[in-house]
């Protein structure tokens, strides 16, 4: 036995050489055929044995040094995790390595977004278009991040154990042509921030070191992950915080900019300079032009001309202005600014700035509004600084009556010092703001008044306009709709008018009450009316229950065609009311054609309009036809009507 342990010993001896030498399986070929042609068969049968146990331990030699390698791999991975901070270029280092440890086909990491659904973040080996931002493996991803641990299968689209997580994202890995998946959970604590894929274009079983290896590469890949978006978050608020203390010294800067600014136009106001060197000082330190105007909107200052202002809508924007008391944007790039003195109404700057105005800037324009009101109430000779003179001047219109020939005489070249003329027509308003706003609507109710060449008082939670105008029914609309834009709530305005002569002021006014007092009573709160438009409502509230007046705004242009024409159309429209409205027994009682009756009816639309024949028009017809009937049957019963 010991000779052929001799005899056996070098061929035995030169395999386990050959493991220590590592060499390759080539060599072990090559020691099995020299064993055919020199050794016996049951030398031979040991060596066969030598050699598989030799293949055994060299693939295990094989794994050892490939898993050595991969965490190697993943250890240098991991120190360069820690290296990149940036979260865009930390996802592509994680992706490569994981290709690389495992030796597969593709990589890529999914993370969660606002609404916890998973999208594709960084992507490795695709052969086809992806675009970062879609759903991928959806089903597959949210199933690992529940259940904490890596989903992996040989054949992602043949496994019916997935059949419940392919849907959404699986037209990518179809194209891509992809069989073997592995989803591991990215989760730091208790937070899963989404999950790590890996793929194979073949049928491919995991090891479990395999596995171990992409979880391992997960965990460390979470916590870069968090890292990483916490100091994006932080460079962030850096950030915020260096614009911020920028912003902050800009406006220490341009606060101090104000300050002298404002020093200069008091120190002119002190030194008595005129409006146009402190409107010229203002317009300078805001870079742009500058106008005051008196509340008419009349040029009272101009650094320079604006020929392209819509003076009434300049207008309209000033009295929205002195409502709210702050700068108002007129149009892009022109600002509307009040200039106010407590209560009173001074006038409005109009600026235009060359560069956009910032905060500090608009308070700089409030501040040279307030130089201006100061000048102004400085010198006290302007007709803009007499609101309150105006209030007192209404008031004492209302108070006429009681008084002497001489007063009248001095309130009417009072009223002419402000440029008012009531020898020419002017209606009187009674406005009242529902459900609150009254404060807002008396200023812009001066304002207005102003602008319109009128006169402004308030009684009894009323505010009463006095206006130039010949239609009391357009002005109340048109304040009401006005006011009512501005306040953002129902106004109900009701209006009397027109009338001429000092002495018309009382009686409008009574009527303007009444009007408004019925609006109120009919639940027509919210509304703009005169007394006119009540009908014979509104003959019966006058003061001067004018017949004629109404008679003629009811039926006139048909009693006007009829004395211009020779035409029968009155006569017609008795009949047809007489006879219940029917024409073909119009047409009987006064012995025509019923076509005659429909063509005249016709006529009569054309004349007053079609909406004469709805309910709330016809009592108004009847009774001015009955008013017209009545006042020929006394003229022809009255003295000396039977030689006329």
């Amino acid at each position: 036995m010991g000779d052929e342990v001799g005899t056996r010993c070098p061929d035995l001896l030169t395999v386990l050489q050959l493991l220590v030498e590592e060499a390759p399986l080539e060599s072990y070929e090559e020691l099995l055929r020299r064993a055919d042609r020199e050794g016996s068969t049951a030398e031979r049968l040991r060596l066969e044995q030598g050699v598989r146990l030799a293949y055994v331990i060299n693939a295990l030699q094989g794994r050892r040094r490939q898993r050595e390698d991969a965490l190697a791999e993943l250890v240098d991975t991991a120190r360069e995790m820690t290296q990149q901070h940036d979260l865009g270029e930390l996802l592509k280092v994680i992706t490569r390595c994981l290709r690389r440890i495992i030796n597969t086909d593709f990589a890529c990491i999914c993370l969660r977004d606002e609404d916890d659904g998973l999208l594709l973040r960084a992507a490795e080996g695709a052969t086809t278009v992806i675009v970062p931002g879609t759903p991928l493996l959806r089903g597959l991803g949210e199933r690992a991040i529940a259940t904490g641990v890596p989903v992996w299968t040989a054949d992602y689209l043949r496994d019916p154990a997935l059949a419940d997580c392919r849907g959404e994202g699986d037209e990518f890995i179809r194209a891509e042509g992809v069989k073997s998946l592995l989803a591991v959970p990215l989760t730091h604590g208790d937070r899963a921030l989404g999950v790590l894929v890996c793929a194979s274009r073949t049928v491919r079983h995991l090891t479990p070191d395999e596995i171990g290896l992409v979880g391992s590469l997960a965990a460390f890949g979470a916590v870069a992950i968090e890292r990483a978006e916490r100091l994006r978050d932080a460079r962030s608020e850096v950030t915020a915080l260096e614009l911020d203390g920028f912003h902050a010294r800009m406006t220490m800067a341009r606060l101090e900019q104000l300050g002298d600014a404002h020093g200069r136009m008091l120190g002119l106001l002190l030194s008595r300079a005129d409006l146009d060197t402190v409107a010229r000082a203002a317009a300078d330190a805001l870079d742009g032009t500058m106008q005051l105007r008196d509340p008419a909107g009349r040029v009272m200052v101009a650094t320079a001309e604006l020929p392209d202002l819509d003076d009434a809508a300049v207008a309209e924007t000033s009295w929205k202005a002195h409502a709210d008391r702050t700068p108002v944007v007129h149009q892009e790039g022109t600002w509307v600014v009040p200039v106010l003195a407590g209560a009173e109404n001074l006038g409005f700057v109009v600026m235009r700035p060359n560069a956009e105005l910032v905060g500090v800037d608009q308070q700089l324009v409030c501040l040279a509004a307030q130089s201006f009101a100061l000048h102004l109430l400085l010198q006290r000779g302007a007709t803009v600084t007499q609101a309150p003179v105006h209030d007192s001047l209404f008031d004492e219109l209302l108070t006429l009556s009681s008084r002497g020939p001489q007063h009248a005489r001095r309130l009417e070249q009072s009223l002419g010092e402000i440029g008012m003329n009531l020898a020419e027509p002017f209606v009187l308003l009674a406005v009242r703001p529902e459900s609150g706003g009254y404060g807002r609507a008396v200023v812009w109710a001066s304002s207005y008044a102003h602008g319109q060449g009128g006169l402004k008082t308030v009684q009894d939670g009323s505010i009463m306009l006095l206006l130039p105008g010949t239609d009391a029914s357009a002005v109340a609309r048109s304040v009401g709709g006005e006011l009512t834009s501005m306040l953002e709530r129902p106004v109900t305005v009701g209006a009397a008018g027109p009338g001429r002569g000092l002495g018309d002021v009382t009686r409008l006014h009574t009527e303007a009450v009444r009007c408004l007092e019925a609006l109120t009573t009919l639940d027509a709160t919210g509304s703009a009316s005169s007394l006119e438009d009540l009908g014979f409502l509104g003959l019966l509230l006058s003061e001067t229950h004018d017949a004629s007046g109404f008679v003629d705004s009811v039926i006139g242009p048909v009693l006007d065609y009829d004395r211009t024409n020779a035409t029968e159309l009155t006569e017609t429209l008795e009949a047809y009311f007489a006879t219940g409205a029917s024409p073909s027994k119009a047409a009987e009682t006064l012995h025509v054609h019923s076509n005659t009756v429909s063509r005249r009816l016709e006529r009569i639309s054309a004349l007053m309009g079609e909406k004469w024949q709805q309910p709330s028009r016809l009592l108004d017809v009847q009774l001015a036809l009955r008013m017209h009937r009545m006042r020929a049957v006394l003229r022809l019963g009255s003295p000396g009507a039977g030689g006329s």
